[in-house]
Protein backbone atom coordinates (compact mmCIF):
# COMPACT_ATOMS: atom_id res chain seq x y z
CA UNK A 1 0.00 0.00 0.00
CA UNK A 2 0.93 3.48 -0.64
CA UNK A 3 1.89 5.49 2.83
CA UNK A 4 2.01 8.75 3.42
CA UNK A 5 4.60 11.11 4.96
CA UNK A 6 4.32 10.52 8.96
CA UNK A 7 5.04 13.52 11.23
CA UNK A 8 7.68 12.14 13.41
CA UNK A 9 9.11 13.58 16.49
CA UNK A 10 12.00 14.41 17.79
CA UNK A 11 11.19 12.14 20.68
CA UNK A 12 9.89 9.22 18.28
CA UNK A 13 10.92 6.41 16.16
CA UNK A 14 8.89 5.06 13.57
CA UNK A 15 9.00 1.28 13.47
CA UNK A 16 7.64 -0.94 10.19
CA UNK A 17 5.07 -3.47 11.43
CA UNK A 18 6.06 -6.16 8.75
CA UNK A 19 2.21 -6.27 7.95
CA UNK A 20 1.05 -4.76 4.35
CA UNK A 21 3.44 -2.03 4.08
CA UNK A 22 1.88 -0.35 7.66
CA UNK A 23 4.08 1.80 10.23
CA UNK A 24 4.02 2.79 13.91
CA UNK A 25 5.15 5.59 15.83
CA UNK A 26 6.60 4.83 19.09
CA UNK A 27 8.41 6.88 21.90
CA UNK A 28 12.29 6.53 21.72
CA UNK A 29 12.53 6.18 25.31
CA UNK A 30 8.60 6.01 27.07
CA UNK A 31 6.30 3.21 27.20
CA UNK A 32 6.62 1.04 23.79
CA UNK A 33 4.27 -2.18 22.65
CA UNK A 34 5.72 -5.61 23.14
CA UNK A 35 4.48 -9.46 22.21
CA UNK A 36 1.72 -8.71 24.68
CA UNK A 37 0.05 -6.71 22.38
CA UNK A 38 0.77 -8.63 19.28
CA UNK A 39 -1.05 -11.49 20.92
CA UNK A 40 -3.78 -10.00 22.08
CA UNK A 41 -4.81 -8.56 18.58
CA UNK A 42 -4.54 -12.50 17.43
CA UNK A 43 -6.13 -14.05 20.01
CA UNK A 44 -9.58 -11.56 20.22
CA UNK A 45 -10.05 -12.99 16.68
CA UNK A 46 -11.80 -9.92 15.36
CA UNK A 47 -14.51 -10.36 12.40
CA UNK A 48 -15.04 -8.34 9.67
CA UNK A 49 -18.50 -7.06 10.79
CA UNK A 50 -17.51 -6.50 14.31
CA UNK A 51 -16.97 -3.07 16.09
CA UNK A 52 -14.17 -2.31 18.28
CA UNK A 53 -13.09 -0.59 20.68
CA UNK A 54 -9.52 -0.64 22.21
CA UNK A 55 -9.31 0.95 25.56
CA UNK A 56 -5.49 2.35 27.07
CA UNK A 57 -5.13 2.16 23.18
CA UNK A 58 -1.60 4.01 24.19
CA UNK A 59 0.49 4.43 20.54
CA UNK A 60 -2.49 2.61 18.43
CA UNK A 61 -0.81 -0.53 17.94
CA UNK A 62 -3.79 -2.62 18.01
CA UNK A 63 -6.36 -0.69 15.96
CA UNK A 64 -3.34 -0.62 13.36
CA UNK A 65 -2.36 -4.77 13.77
CA UNK A 66 -6.57 -5.23 13.35
CA UNK A 67 -6.94 -2.69 10.63
CA UNK A 68 -3.89 -4.52 8.80
CA UNK A 69 -5.30 -7.80 9.42
CA UNK A 70 -8.60 -8.09 8.42
CA UNK A 71 -11.79 -5.96 6.44
CA UNK A 72 -12.82 -4.73 10.22
CA UNK A 73 -14.66 -1.48 9.46
CA UNK A 74 -14.53 0.20 12.35
CA UNK A 75 -12.27 0.67 15.50
CA UNK A 76 -11.97 3.38 17.68
CA UNK A 77 -8.98 3.48 20.23
CA UNK A 78 -9.22 5.85 23.77
CA UNK A 79 -6.13 6.37 25.50
CA UNK A 80 -5.97 8.55 28.45
CA UNK A 81 -2.35 10.65 28.16
CA UNK A 82 -2.55 13.19 25.38
CA UNK A 83 0.55 13.05 23.81
CA UNK A 84 0.41 9.31 23.28
CA UNK A 85 -3.20 9.96 21.74
CA UNK A 86 -1.77 12.58 19.50
CA UNK A 87 0.95 9.95 18.15
CA UNK A 88 -1.67 7.57 17.57
CA UNK A 89 -3.65 9.85 15.43
CA UNK A 90 -0.51 10.59 13.31
CA UNK A 91 0.21 7.01 12.88
CA UNK A 92 -3.56 6.72 11.75
CA UNK A 93 -3.11 9.45 9.22
CA UNK A 94 0.37 8.03 8.25
CA UNK A 95 -1.25 4.93 7.38
CA UNK A 96 -3.88 6.11 5.40
CA UNK A 97 -6.49 4.85 8.05
CA UNK A 98 -8.79 7.41 8.74
CA UNK A 99 -11.52 6.03 7.35
CA UNK A 100 -11.44 2.97 9.59
CA UNK A 101 -9.49 3.67 13.02
CA UNK A 102 -10.41 6.92 15.28
CA UNK A 103 -8.68 7.96 18.14
CA UNK A 104 -10.27 10.06 20.92
CA UNK A 105 -8.20 11.37 23.93
CA UNK A 106 -10.41 10.57 27.16
CA UNK A 107 -10.92 8.68 30.61
CA UNK A 108 -12.05 5.27 30.78
CA UNK A 109 -13.93 5.92 33.89
CA UNK A 110 -15.71 8.94 32.56
CA UNK A 111 -19.21 7.28 31.74
CA UNK A 112 -20.89 9.77 30.04
CA UNK A 113 -17.72 10.08 27.67
CA UNK A 114 -17.60 6.58 27.06
CA UNK A 115 -22.11 6.75 26.29
CA UNK A 116 -21.15 8.60 23.15
CA UNK A 117 -20.09 6.20 21.65
CA UNK A 118 -22.65 3.63 21.24
CA UNK A 119 -22.28 0.01 21.65
CA UNK A 120 -19.20 -2.57 20.26
CA UNK A 121 -19.20 -5.98 19.33
CA UNK A 122 -15.40 -6.12 21.02
CA UNK A 123 -13.67 -4.47 23.57
CA UNK A 124 -9.61 -5.11 23.72
CA UNK A 125 -7.47 -3.56 26.07
CA UNK A 126 -3.49 -3.89 27.42
CA UNK A 127 -4.51 -2.31 30.48
CA UNK A 128 -1.57 -1.62 33.54
CA UNK A 129 -0.65 -5.12 35.10
CA UNK A 130 0.59 -3.88 38.31
CA UNK A 131 -1.31 -3.32 40.90
CA UNK A 132 -1.31 0.38 42.69
CA UNK A 133 0.41 -1.01 45.87
CA UNK A 134 2.52 -3.38 44.77
CA UNK A 135 6.05 -3.38 43.21
CA UNK A 136 8.41 -0.38 42.56
CA UNK A 137 6.34 2.38 40.90
CA UNK A 138 8.77 3.74 37.82
CA UNK A 139 9.68 7.14 38.81
CA UNK A 140 9.08 8.68 35.10
CA UNK A 141 4.85 9.21 35.25
CA UNK A 142 4.27 8.09 31.15
CA UNK A 143 5.54 4.55 32.48
CA UNK A 144 3.55 4.99 35.51
CA UNK A 145 0.25 5.67 33.97
CA UNK A 146 1.05 2.56 31.81
CA UNK A 147 1.96 -0.46 34.06
CA UNK A 148 0.52 0.65 37.60
CA UNK A 149 -2.98 0.99 38.28
CA UNK A 150 -2.45 4.83 38.94
CA UNK A 151 -5.10 6.17 36.92
CA UNK A 152 -7.20 3.16 35.73
CA UNK A 153 -7.82 -0.47 38.25
CA UNK A 154 -8.66 -3.28 36.74
CA UNK A 155 -12.46 -3.02 37.64
CA UNK A 156 -12.66 0.01 35.85
CA UNK A 157 -12.07 -1.49 32.29
CA UNK A 158 -14.27 -4.42 33.14
CA UNK A 159 -17.38 -2.00 34.39
CA UNK A 160 -16.38 0.42 30.96
CA UNK A 161 -16.46 -2.81 28.48
CA UNK A 162 -20.20 -3.91 30.82
CA UNK A 163 -21.10 -0.40 29.39
CA UNK A 164 -19.63 -0.65 25.52
CA UNK A 165 -20.94 -4.21 24.60
CA UNK A 166 -23.63 -5.08 23.01
CA UNK A 167 -25.55 -8.35 24.75
CA UNK A 168 -23.27 -11.26 23.59
CA UNK A 169 -20.53 -8.93 23.27
CA UNK A 170 -17.08 -10.00 23.72
CA UNK A 171 -13.73 -8.10 25.85
CA UNK A 172 -10.59 -9.49 25.10
CA UNK A 173 -7.42 -8.75 27.73
CA UNK A 174 -3.79 -9.69 28.09
CA UNK A 175 -2.57 -9.30 31.87
CA UNK A 176 -0.81 -11.52 34.21
CA UNK A 177 -1.44 -14.93 35.51
CA UNK A 178 -2.18 -13.71 39.27
CA UNK A 179 -5.04 -11.57 38.47
CA UNK A 180 -6.74 -14.31 37.41
CA UNK A 181 -8.78 -14.49 40.16
CA UNK A 182 -9.47 -10.56 40.16
CA UNK A 183 -10.44 -10.94 36.11
CA UNK A 184 -13.14 -13.50 36.71
CA UNK A 185 -14.64 -11.62 40.03
CA UNK A 186 -14.68 -8.22 38.29
CA UNK A 187 -16.79 -9.81 35.19
CA UNK A 188 -19.22 -11.51 37.06
CA UNK A 189 -20.04 -8.57 38.78
CA UNK A 190 -20.50 -6.54 35.24
CA UNK A 191 -22.79 -9.20 33.74
CA UNK A 192 -19.92 -11.21 32.17
CA UNK A 193 -18.36 -14.49 32.15
CA UNK A 194 -15.53 -15.72 31.34
CA UNK A 195 -15.59 -17.97 28.22
CA UNK A 196 -11.69 -18.51 27.11
CA UNK A 197 -8.45 -18.47 28.16
CA UNK A 198 -4.99 -19.36 27.30
CA UNK A 199 -1.24 -18.90 29.15
CA UNK A 200 1.62 -17.24 27.86
CA UNK A 201 4.83 -19.03 28.82
CA UNK A 202 7.92 -17.27 27.98
CA UNK A 203 9.62 -21.25 27.06
CA UNK A 204 8.27 -25.11 27.07
CA UNK A 205 8.25 -25.54 30.49
CA UNK A 206 8.33 -22.32 32.10
CA UNK A 207 5.90 -21.25 34.49
CA UNK A 208 3.23 -18.42 32.34
CA UNK A 209 4.06 -14.52 32.73
CA UNK A 210 1.17 -13.44 30.59
CA UNK A 211 -2.06 -14.71 30.22
CA UNK A 212 -4.80 -13.98 27.27
CA UNK A 213 -8.41 -13.76 28.32
CA UNK A 214 -12.03 -13.74 26.66
CA UNK A 215 -15.17 -12.60 28.67
CA UNK A 216 -18.69 -12.26 27.09
CA UNK A 217 -21.41 -10.03 27.89
CA UNK A 218 -24.62 -11.77 29.35
CA UNK A 219 -23.61 -14.99 28.88
CA UNK A 220 -24.10 -18.75 30.85
CA UNK A 221 -20.77 -19.96 32.54
CA UNK A 222 -18.73 -22.04 30.35
CA UNK A 223 -14.71 -21.56 30.06
CA UNK A 224 -12.62 -22.75 27.48
CA UNK A 225 -8.84 -23.31 27.95
CA UNK A 226 -6.45 -23.42 24.85
CA UNK A 227 -3.39 -24.49 25.00
CA UNK A 228 -0.07 -23.06 26.05
CA UNK A 229 2.04 -20.89 24.17
CA UNK A 230 5.29 -20.74 24.33
CA UNK A 231 7.30 -17.63 23.46
CA UNK A 232 10.88 -19.18 22.60
CA UNK A 233 12.51 -22.08 22.13
CA UNK A 234 15.41 -22.85 24.03
CA UNK A 235 18.04 -21.23 21.44
CA UNK A 236 16.18 -17.61 22.08
CA UNK A 237 14.15 -17.79 18.57
CA UNK A 238 11.02 -17.57 18.39
CA UNK A 239 8.79 -20.52 18.32
CA UNK A 240 6.87 -21.77 15.39
CA UNK A 241 3.94 -20.42 16.30
CA UNK A 242 4.57 -17.01 17.43
CA UNK A 243 6.64 -16.53 13.93
CA UNK A 244 3.07 -17.37 12.83
CA UNK A 245 1.26 -14.71 14.46
CA UNK A 246 3.80 -12.15 13.58
CA UNK A 247 3.17 -12.93 9.72
CA UNK A 248 -0.34 -13.97 10.03
CA UNK A 249 -2.72 -11.43 8.05
CA UNK A 250 -2.71 -9.41 4.61
CA UNK A 251 0.83 -8.71 3.22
Amino acid sequence: MEIDTFQINDDETLEDLGLDGLKLLQKASGFRFGTDAVLLAHFCAPRDRERIMDLCTGSGIIPVLIAGKTSVGEIVGIELQEKYAAMAQRSITGNLLEDRITIRQGDVTDREFLADFGKFDLVTCNPPYKEWGRGIPNPGDELMIARHEVTLKLEDVIRAADLLLKDNGRLCLVHRPERLFDIYRCMQEHHMELKRIRMVCPSHGKAPNLMLVEGKKGQKPYLKWEPELAIYEADGTYTNEVKEIYQDGRH
